[in-house]
């Protein structure tokens, strides 16, 4: 539903606009004094089967990666189960780790301790080795665009540096190799740096500013739509650039929204790698930059998701407001909020086309090869981890991969509709 407060849906003051002093990476930067006069605008939250059931499977995936990892990690090259037990909430699952672990023997091969024959244990397989390997060797020819992603999620804070501890969280989502600040950041000394906090905290730090990497992939993506001069003076100033938008099918009121929609697009554009702080914070252009640079953000995942907390975590240095989680409802066309898997996350509806990636990266086909092997453990059992094993030595797995998904494809087309009333989307900022 959508309720307002005055005669039309979106009333605009007159942007008076006043140009500040000249400051670096900030002098594009126009001031804008009004304060803010929009309808509060209320959309009901529709669920998309296709996109929840990416996110479901792609949770299960998650944690598969990341205990490979572990494992690896591990100076004995096996876990206990009594190691992991804990473990469920931190790899976001909603089974206990032991018996997802034995789900899936293409990937985890369980034996008893040598010193206590009751205690399980699990290693990798020779096919968990070898996709791996495949990952790191995919690292290691993408290095530089991994790098590049890196610089521009530390180019959108205000301090150029955030803390280790939120930068974990969101490797696997960008892409980071596991033990990235000891095998990527010690190699790139000329854009990446170790300080400490005034807490102690160990943080991560931009060396120097990459003028090359402030072209956002909202200006990217208009590139083509624009003649060379127009694209120049996205990094001249403001401009009124349009965001790819995808509203569900049906979707109640769609007149309404979309004319508010055209008046936000009309909006000028303020690039997430410019310096914010001489907007209104209770401005319109306020509200858009927010978009614009959780936009950014979800485009530099490699999945074009993440969770909602790893958001959270990085709202001081983005400069986000409180309750910024509100524009993933407040624009639908835009964004997808997810409720899957006990957890809230927030998807890029351009990322994604008929339930698939659009444009994967290599990472992301790799998972996709990991995920097939995953689900042929768990409807073959044992038996699948030799059939798996030379599907990948003969470089077949690709195109079974590709079917699999094809068979996976749930209703892309078919929406459910449910209202969040104002009392849960408290609790979601709460």
């Amino acid at each position: 539903m959508i309720s307002r407060t005055h005669s039309s849906l979106f009333t605009l003051q007159k942007l008076v606009v006043s140009k500040p002093p000249i400051e670096p990476q900030s002098s594009n930067l126009y001031r804008l004094i009004c304060r803010r006069w929009i309808a509060k605008v209320r959309l009901k939250w529709v669920k998309n089967r296709s996109l929840d059931h990416i996110i479901d499977r792609e949770t299960d995936l998650k944690a598969a990666c990341l205990l490979k990892d572990a494992i690896k990690r591990s100076p004995t090259g096996f876990l206990t189960a009594k190691s992991v037990a804990d473990w469920q909430k931190l790899l976001g699952l909603t089974v206990p780790v032991l018996r997802f672990m034995r789900r899936y023997p293409t990937l985890f091969n369980e034996f008893p301790h040598s010193q206590y024959a009751n205690l399980p244990c699990f290693r990798l397989t020779d096919t968990a080795l070898l996709l791996d390997s495949q990952e790191q060797s995919i690292h290691q020819s993408h290095e530089s665009d991994t790098v590049e992603r890196l610089c521009r999620v530390l180019m959108m804070t205000k301090s150029r540096t955030l803390p280790l501890q939120s930068l974990h969280p969101l490797k696997w989502d960008l892409g980071l190799p596991d033990n990235f600040d000891k095998v990527l950041i010690p190699n790139h000394p000329d854009y990446f740096r170790f300080v400490k906090a005034s807490n102690g905290a160990a943080c991560l730090q931009l060396v120097k500013w990459r003028e090359e990497f402030t072209v956002s992939a909202l200006q990217k993506g208009n590139e083509g739509n624009t003649t060379g001069g127009e694209y120049r003076q996205f990094n001249r100033g403001p401009a009124p650039l349009i965001f790819p938008m995808s509203f569900p099918r049906g979707y109640g009121a769609q007149k309404k929204v979309k004319a508010w929609m055209e008046e936000f697009q009309k909006l000028p554009y303020i690039s997430p790698y410019e310096d914010s702080r001489r907007i209104d914070p209770n401005s319109e252009l306020m509200e858009k930059r927010v978009v614009g640079v959780l936009h950014e953000l979800l485009s530099l995942t490699i999945h074009k998701k993440t969770k909602r907390n790893y958001l959270r975590s990085l709202r001081d240095e983005l400069i986000l407001p409180h309750k910024f989680t509100r524009l993933f409802t407040r624009y639908p066309g835009i964004f997808y909020l997810s409720l899957k898997c006990k957890t809230t996350t927030v998807a890029l509806r351009e990322g994604y086309q008929r339930g698939k990636l659009v444009n994967p990266h290599p990472i992301a086909r790799l998972r996709d090869k990991f995920y097939h092997v995953m689900r042929t453990g768990l409807l073959y059992r044992n038996k699948g981890v030799s059939m798996i094993h030379q599907h990948i030595l003969n470089g077949g797995l690709d195109e079974v991969g590709q079917e699999e998904c094809e068979e996976e494809e749930v209703e892309t087309d078919e929406e459910c509709y449910e209202e969040i009333s104002e009392t849960d989307e408290m609790s979601e900022e709460e």
